[in-house]
């Protein structure tokens, strides 16, 4: 009895924070978000830099979690899984099941920096919010980590591949990404089979790196660039 207990216990996930309603982290659906604890990169804009660390215990209980979710099953459409990189905590697939095992359809944000783990989830997803950062070469200068874009193209390629609905999305600033660089990028992603692509704009909230924190030139990413990327794709949209 100690060991299936023991067993249970490391199947639950470590939730770093839990939002019981958004209606925007999947677009068109009512969802819930559990920000799963751990990310393996530390990104000059991020606005979550308190869920990169993967603490011993998370911030919310799984168990409050679910009881929540239990008793918004005819109010929500959906629980999206991020992050944090929530594919990072091994107990990602049980969580996916027991929230589908309570009626909702389940989105999952990621950067793809675990393709492995991707893949063994894919099967249980209705959507997914792919983070691509920047082209190939350029990914260590937003990460912070060498190597990290390999991975990053794997998982991207994957996902495009499974048929699953997704976006790819870009978080843009003009001290990080150039629009020469963002157009290079729309044009890999359109190389690779992508069709939906979101410019999403820099959230000064959450972020601890002062030297983004300043505001942003007015005509960045420009209209020309807009359009250019318009056309590119089925689906392209700004959200600032």
């Amino acid at each position: 009895m100690p060991c299936h207990h023991s067993t249970v216990a490391a199947r639950r996930p470590k939730i770093g924070g839990f939002v019981p309603f958004s209606s925007t982290d999947w677009p068109g659906k009512l969802a819930a978000v559990v920000f799963v604890q751990g990310c393996p990169w530390q990104c000059a804009y991020c606005h979550n830099p308190h869920l990169q660390p993967r603490d011993e215990t998370g911030a919310v209980s799984w168990a409050q979690v679910t009881d929540t979710l239990a008793r918004r099953v005819s109010l929500l459409d959906a629980v999206v899984f991020s992050g944090g990189e929530p594919t990072l905590d091994p107990a990602l697939a049980d969580a996916i099941h027991a929230v589908r095992a309570l009626g909702f359809q389940v989105g999952l944000h990621t950067g793809g920096a675990y393709p492995h783990r991707l893949a063994e989830i894919l099967p249980l997803l209705d959507w997914v919010g792919f983070d691509i950062k920047a082209p190939l070469a350029d990914y260590e200068r937003i990460t912070g980590i060498a190597g990290s874009g390999e991975p990053a193209f794997a998982a991207a390629q994957m996902l495009i591949e499974s048929g699953i609905a997704h976006e790819f999305r870009t978080t843009v600033h003009p001290d990080l990404i150039s629009e020469d660089e963002l157009f290079a990028l729309a044009e890999t992603l359109v190389a690779m089979g992508g069709r939906n692509y979101v410019l999403q704009g820099f959230r000064q909230q959450g972020c601890e790196n002062d030297a983004l924190t300043r505001i942003q030139h007015a005509e960045y990413p420009s209209r020309q660039l807009q359009q250019k990327l318009s056309a590119m794709f089925a689906r392209f949209a700004l959200r600032r």
